[in-house]
């Protein structure tokens, strides 16, 4: 019998507090043969980023090995000298990290950064390892990688940086890729070219790959063994259809009864469909001037949103859809166009009428770790839209805050506490109940879901229906999850390139797209329809 390439055993692990150790994973044991794919699933905090970083040695001083032990090759790796760590990191083990924005050095080139991995473990000359820099880019699918060589992170997008850190992953083909979430930041399309360029350098090389996502559809689609994670400990384990059909856990059933993906419904047609528009866009053109070149960010955009409905925004990074809901906030001005708020035509509006239909459209950003304040409480978070717009007295502010908590679901406590103190899915609600608490009438939603478990997801999506139904909010849905898009949108617009390619209702478009890019993004949807048709 064959070595596994990866032997977790018995494994507890902990962060030191003071003199205390809180343990996060609990006698953990699985193995990972080579060229497999196992993907560990499971909520926020369950451990599973824990678990991932103790496997190449990144857990940082105050992470504890309390018990078991990491075999890489048959070698013991879970003592291990940071001399052989080093050793071993890039050229036989690789971390794709969660997080592109904290993970590249800012004042490195991204040329530099990839090449840094090749001049530690080849022998490649300087113009070698800068040709194979410029291939690594243009393989994970990096536009212009000569030029993106030379520029530094912050020039990025966050899709583009995390396509940076999977070439480096890749660089040297390691026997075993960690990919911790590597796909969470990409759209549907960039997402299935590199999965697809793992699944090659698996079939052509024999590596593994440890795959932590909490995309239940992704990992069910794309792995060999799926390992159901919670609060540090393994729920079920075993191949990929065996699960599915079994579903032993409770928790397990939840997660599937949760995700987009393994349901085919459609968001039954809002009765106000063909109501009064709350949102026209007439023939809105923006352009932005890059030194001596000019680039269209939007070209002739026109479309319609019905009050009281919820209408998709979706397409690739670059496709103008946050330029769109800038000029919908009123942050900037269109070079040609009209845009009706609410009945009110925004062009030539004076400072102080902008400011008052900044009341009538809210948004909720997509990263609720960098969207609210840290050095503000819960309540003076919620509040502070009423401080800015309204002469409420401090203690009705605070009344309305907490009014606003109870209809996200979150407890009278949270009010005293602090962004960092919430998981994520709390903060989420939390930036939720700021948007309505103006009463406006249009919320966009800038990829409000994207970051959170399947199980959070479903209950923001579902609180965001009952607002939507008890106050009349009409929401603008940025979002590259198709999935979600498919079960919470009434109506979908396609941008590309700044162009709207086509738009209509949700049901009728997912089931005769009339563009090639709209066949191309519903294609890249991870197809859950044969892991369930052995399912009772």
């Amino acid at each position: 019998m064959s070595i596994p390439l990866l032997s977790v055993n018995n494994l507890t692990l902990g962060w030191r507090q003071g003199h205390e150790v809180k343990r996060v994973v609990h006698n953990v044991s699985f193995q990972v043969n080579a060229g497999e794919v196992l993907a560990i699933v499971g909520e926020s905090g369950s451990g599973k980023t824990t678990l991932a970083q103790s496997i190449i040695g990144l857990m940082g001083e105050n992470g504890v090995i309390e018990q078991g032990e990491i075999r890489l090759n048959d070698e013991r790796i879970s003592h291990a000298s940071a001399r052989r760590l080093n050793a071993l990191r890039g050229q036989v083990i690789s971390l794709v990290p969660q997080d592109p924005g904290s993970s590249l050095n800012p004042v490195k080139t991204i040329g530099e950064q990839v090449s840094e991995v090749l001049r530690l473990h080849t022998p490649l000359r300087r113009r070698e390892r800068e040709a194979q820099v410029v291939a690594l880019l243009e393989k994970v699918g990096l536009s212009e990688p000569a030029l993106r060589a030379k520029q530094y992170p912050h020039q990025l997008s966050g899709g583009m940086k995390q396509r940076v850190l999977i070439a480096i992953a890749l660089a040297l083909k390691p026997a075993l890729i960690i990919a911790d979430e590597p796909t969470s930041a990409l759209d549907v399309t960039v997402s299935q070219r590199i999965l697809d360029l793992l699944d090659l350098l698996r079939r052509e090389s024999g590596t593994a790959v440890l795959f932590v996502t909490h995309d239940l559809a992704l990992a069910a689609q794309r792995a060999d063994r799926l390992l159901v994670f919670r609060q540090g400990e393994i729920q079920e384990s075993g191949d990929v259809q065996t699960v599915i059909r079994t579903q032993r856990s409770a928790y397990t059933r939840q997660l599937f009864a949760d995700a987009p993906a393994f349901s085919q419904r459609f968001r039954p047609p809002s009765p106000t469909l063909f109501s009064q528009p709350a949102v026209e866009i007439r023939r809105v053109t923006q352009r932005f001037q890059l030194g001596n070149a000019s680039l269209t960010a939007l070209d002739d955009v026109s479309l319609t949103i019905a009050r009281g409905t919820t209408h998709a925004l979706v397409g690739e990074s670059g496709s103008g859809k946050t330029t769109l809901a800038r000029i919908l906030l009123g942050f900037q001005q269109p070079d040609n166009g009209e845009v009706i708020v609410d009945a009110i035509h925004t062009e030539g509006l004076s400072r102080e009428a902008r400011r008052q239909l900044r009341q009538k459209i809210q948004i909720v950003w997509q990263n609720p770790f960098s969207s609210l304040d840290p050095r503000q409480t819960v309540q003076a978070i919620v509040g502070e839209p009423l401080r800015n717009f309204t002469r409420h007295s401090a203690s009705a502010r605070d009344a309305l805050a907490q009014a606003m908590l109870e209809k996200v679901a979150l407890p009278p406590e949270v009010l005293s506490r602090y962004p960092h103190q919430l998981s994520g899915g709390q903060r989420q609600r939390v930036a939720i109940a700021r948007a309505p608490i103006l009463s406006p009438q249009i919320v966009i939603l800038d990829e409000a879901t994207s970051a959170l478990d399947v199980t959070v997801q479903a209950q923001i999506l579902t609180l965001l229906e009952q607002l939507q139904e008890e106050l009349g909010l009409t929401y603008l849905f940025i979002s590259h999850d198709l999935t979600t898009v498919r079960r919470f949108a009434h109506s979908v617009s396609v941008l590309k390139g700044g162009k709207l390619l086509e738009s209509g209702p949700t049901e009728h478009l997912f089931a005769q797209p009339q563009s090639d890019y709209t066949r191309l993004l519903l294609s890249a949807i991870p197809d859950t329809r044969s892991l369930q048709k052995d399912v009772a």
